[in-house]
């Protein structure tokens, strides 16, 4: 669990810096760095959607994904907790549609960038078979970094996320043994695709191109797995 700890830790720690930064840029300047993370996270999206292996089966993982989030409705759920921290921090502020907006897509970006990708989950198999933790040591200074420059923008939220890594990384760090022999490289490979596409989303939605509930859309991404076992 060091690496796991680490990582997260990383993320609080690059979140401080950011939400520090954060009070001293003008909403100019935050608009344009918003814009330029948004470029960024497309194209991160778009590079992992196209190392998927199987079109149809992410197809297939959006829609059922889509049909499970929707009847939980993950989306309205994260925007209420948004809204409780955020009456917690600011006591009883009034809030801005947009403020509680910005909790749910500071979380719901950050996690899907830090949890999605092989070396999430390469990096807690080999911590928990190995205990060798030097990938998510790596990846610790990486989520570390690109937390301080998302919660300069998209705030308190990004902090959620070393949770969301905490019970995701670690999770898999402790059924390593379990989870080698079922996490091949084709499910790792389209579990990276289909969150990549949900990134794609993320990236639309900061540019304010669109308005999709991402947040919906996260059962998707472990649907692979179901997939995997049942061929």
């Amino acid at each position: 669990m060091l690496g796991t700890i680490v990582n997260s830790l990383a993320i609080i720690g690059g979140c401080l810096v950011g939400l520090i930064v954060k009070g001293k840029l003008t909403e100019k300047i935050s608009s344009t760095i918003m814009h330029g993370l948004a470029l960024c996270v497309l194209y991160i999206g778009i590079s992992g959607v196209l190392k998927g292996q199987d079109t149809l089966q992410i197809i297939i993982c959006i829609a059922i994904g889509a049909l499970v989030g929707e009847i939980i409705d993950f989306d309205k759920k994260l925007n209420d907790l948004g809204d409780m921290i955020e009456k917690k921090i600011n006591g009883k502020k009034n809030h801005t549609s947009n403020e509680k907006i910005s909790i749910s897509e500071g979380f719901v970006t950050s996690s899907l960038l830090f949890c999605v990708g092989a070396m999430a989950v390469v990096g807690s198999l080999e911590s928990g078979l190995r205990g060798e933790h030097t990938t998510l040591f790596a990846k610790s200074i990486l989520d570390g970094v690109s937390s301080i420059i998302f919660a300069s923008s998209l705030g308190v939220g990004v902090m959620l996320s070393s949770v969301a890594i905490l019970i995701y990384q670690g999770s898999i760090t402790l059924l390593a043994g379990c989870l080698s022999t079922i996490l091949t490289e084709a499910i790792i490979s389209n579990m990276s695709a289909v969150g990549s596409l949900l990134i794609v989303g993320l990236g639309f939605n900061m540019l304010g191109v669109t308005k999709i509930k991402v947040a919906n859309l996260l059962p998707a991404i472990f649907i692979p797995i179901i997939y995997g076992l049942i061929k």
